[in-house]
């Protein structure tokens, strides 16, 4: 524990100056934030923590808020936890000391039995919606009548693609969370809730004097969070999710709460449906309640300003129709570029006093409109089901539509998995499906229409044998997916040599998949070690490979050699072992092959191998023919001791880098590498956790997603070769 306090403290030492900014706007929590994280290597640590209770969670909401909400995280995620550890200790051991709004009551203890039916307090009422300019015009043209005004001032917010939910704060307090059922009545999902941190378990509406306020909104699953889980089920053998917004609507009925937390879940809130403000003569509170402009974009920034996630930063106010539509027009452009998913923008009268004028009717209020976009969705028909076999023995069926556009592209297949997830989706030959391309998720089939079958479709009989080398399938126990366990079944040869040649494994240039299949079909190329002795003389006979492309793909394979031991070990196609794992497993011999010698128990003590992922390399290193296999890439010349493992960390220690764009004086490996031997992590994508986004030409989406976090330092190519010098 000291160790990893030491460490936090280090670590929080070298990101000092990104808290200035934060100490600037919240001077007093970046504060105490400060304080409290250097508190972590005294010994009466607790002793001052239970003195301090209130603080501690504040600084724990504080950094919640910063991470959730504003995506700006100001300490690292073990410097969190090591508080957030802190405040559980001191509440088992004073159980006193618990409060409902403390940080430690989101996740339950025990799994719910069922979901209580609640009423909301004012019924959660549909939009209408529009598909078209002319609709707009038209709901303008009524709204206008209706006020008697030329002119009305609109609130302009996106339509967030998620599940709808109805919250309830009293004297400050969340006291219930329900999904929004029938409008009228809804399921009381009050503990789920409390999974979604960007949802505060307490919120100051007593400064604005309210008692009691009911709030609507959507919970949602962002585009990188829904890539994670996917990656998630894939690795456990599970069936993967189609979409974000079901994902999300699905979550909010588990009953287990542990598992919604996993799922890392989102919420917009974007609407006040109920207000009842305290008696002035009976509050407590000393001040004046601060007072609130009637209109919803006042609103929004109330909800902000109390901690939640509005749209206060997406909204726009425009006056007049016209330029709503070319809003609304010009922001479906650029749908894709958002972190979560939209359908939709949402037209909303600002003045609330307009709003209670133009009132409602039994189905959708008249002071909102929906505008929808072009739909990512349509139905078409499952023609046949093939299958094919990964690197891994994996048999993926794939089923065959009859090509039908959607999204911007066509699209004619598409991945259904495994066996249990037909089963699930009710999938037969024939089926009328509805599937859905959002932004850059892969095509999914959201569901099988069973009303639209004839009595003509077929049931989709899974194969028990592999449809390349015939041998028997094999599925693990608690796994979804069948495999092929012919380790020479050619499938999985030519999928594993593909695999080993690729950009982020060895990266051997000019070997690209097209090449490999053609060398393995006209018998050149049989396993990985063949890759270092091609018949270059018969390679020159065939149409395409002149002496210059010859003498570039002999260049790549010799280079090859020279990569670092943790690209070999990602190139080698271990199952579960990803490129950050394969660093780690990497960095924890002095040579590849004395992973012979280590049992399961010693792979698990390596930071974030599992159980599952200590089997997979086990298994991998007791075959006797993958350690021939490694025996001969040695003998070839490739590097099987970790040569980076004496490396002393450097000025960057803890630093987190990326880099997009063309480097011009080095190759992105050569730069990772190099900031890796300073002690700099390299991550995959933009996120408030990167420090240095390195800048080089044509630098494209992750510049403008970086620009948009303060935190991130963007600099070129020439300060960054400055920085590590």
């Amino acid at each position: 524990m000291y160790f990893l306090q030491s460490a936090l403290f280090i670590y929080f030492t070298s990101t000092f100056n990104g808290l200035i900014k934060y100490m600037e706007q919240n001077k007093q929590l970046a504060e105490q934030t400060l304080y409290w994280l250097q508190q972590l290597n005294t010994n009466n640590i607790e002793e001052k923590a239970i003195k301090n209770i209130n603080e501690l969670k504040n600084v724990l909401r504080f950094n919640e808020y910063q991470y959730y909400v504003l995506n700006n995280a100001i300490i690292s995620d073990n410097e969190y936890d090591a508080l957030y550890k802190l405040l559980e200790r001191i509440e088992k051991k004073q159980p006193e000391l618990v409060t409902k709004d403390s940080p430690t009551q989101r996740v339950g203890s025990s799994l719910n039995e069922g979901f209580t039916t609640v009423q909301h307090l004012v019924p959660m009422l549909s939009l209408d919606n529009s598909y078209n300019a002319d609709d707009l015009k038209d709901f303008d043209r009524k709204a206008r009548e209706a006020s008697k005004l030329n002119e009305i001032e609109y609130c302009v917010e996106p339509k967030f693609d998620g599940a709808s939910i109805s919250l309830i704060y009293e004297n400050d307090l969340l006291v219930r969370g329900a999904t929004r059922g029938d409008g009228v009545e809804g399921d009381d999902i009050t503990t789920n809730i409390k999974q979604i941190r960007s949802i505060p378990l307490s919120a100051p509406f007593s400064k604005y004097g309210i008692e009691q306020i009911e709030i609507r909104g959507e919970v949602i699953l962002t585009k990188q969070n829904f890539n994670k889980y996917n990656n998630w089920l894939e690795e456990q053998g599970l069936a993967t999710v189609a979409n974000p917004r079901n994902t999300a609507a699905g979550s909010l009925r588990i009953k287990d709460p542990k598992e919604v937390a996993r799922r890392n879940l989102d919420a917009f809130l974007y609407h006040i449906s109920y207000m009842n403000k305290y008696k002035l003569q009976n509050t407590k509170y000393e001040s004046e309640p601060i007072a609130l402009e009637n209109t919803h974009a006042a609103q929004l920034q109330m909800l902000w300003n109390c901690g939640f996630r509005s749209p206060e930063k997406e909204k726009k106010i425009i006056k007049g129709i016209e330029g709503v539509i070319k809003y609304v027009l010009d922001f479906e452009q650029k749908r894709d570029e958002l972190p979560y998913e939209i359908d939709g923008m949402v037209v909303k009268v600002n003045s609330i006093e307009l709003q209670e004028k133009l009132g409602m009717t039994s189905h959708h209020p008249r002071w909102a409109i929906a505008f929808k976009f072009k739909a990512r969705q349509a139905t078409t028909k499952l023609l046949n089901v093939e299958y094919q076999v990964g690197r891994t023995g994996a048999v993926t069926p794939v089923a065959k539509l009859q090509p039908v556009a959607i999204g911007g592209v066509t699209v004619s297949s598409i991945s259904i998995h495994n066996e249990d997830y037909i089963r699930e989706k009710n999938l037969k030959i024939g089926d009328t499906v509805l599937i859905e391309r959002a932004g850059d998720v892969i095509p999914q089939i959201v569901k099988s229409l069973p009303e639209l079958r004839t009595g003509k479709e077929e049931d989709i009989i899974f194969l028990k044998e592999c449809p390349i080398c015939k041998s028997n399938l094999f599925k693990e126990e608690g796994e979804a997916v069948w495999r092929c366990i012919n380790i020479e079944c050619e499938a999985q040869v030519v999928e594993k040599i593909i695999h080993f040649v690729s950009k982020d494994a060895m990266d051997i240039k000019s070997f690209g998949e097209a090449n490999v299949r053609k060398f393995y079909e006209l018998g050149l190329l049989k396993d990985i070690p063949n890759i270092y002795n091609l018949n270059f003389e018969k390679i020159a006979t065939l149409e395409g490979f002149g002496k210059k492309s010859i003498d570039n793909l002999k260049a790549a394979i010799e280079a090859s050699k020279q990569q670092p031991l943790n690209r070999l070990i990602y190139g080698l196609g271990i199952r579960f072992v990803g490129e950050t794992t394969a660093k780690t497993i990497a960095n924890s011999v002095e040579h590849l092959l004395d992973f012979k010698n280590k049992s399961e128990e010693d792979l698990q003590q390596l930071e974030d191998i599992g159980v599952k992922v200590a089997k997979s390399i086990h298994h991998f290193f007791s075959n006797e023919q993958n350690i021939l296999m490694l025996q001969q890439l040695e003998s070839i010349g490739l590097a099987l001791k970790n040569e980076k493992k004496a490396i002393v960390a450097g000025g960057l220690t803890g630093q987190t880098f990326l880099f997009t764009g063309t480097l011009n004086k080095l190759k992105r490996s050569e730069a990772e590498i190099l900031a890796e031997q300073q002690g700099g992590i390299i991550v995959s994508g933009v996120s408030a956790k990167l420090n240095y986004l390195v800048v080089g030409e044509d630098a494209g989406s992750k510049l403008e997603k970086a620009k948009k976090i303060n935190t991130i330092k963007i600099i070129s190519e020439d300060e960054f070769l400055k920085l590590i010098e």
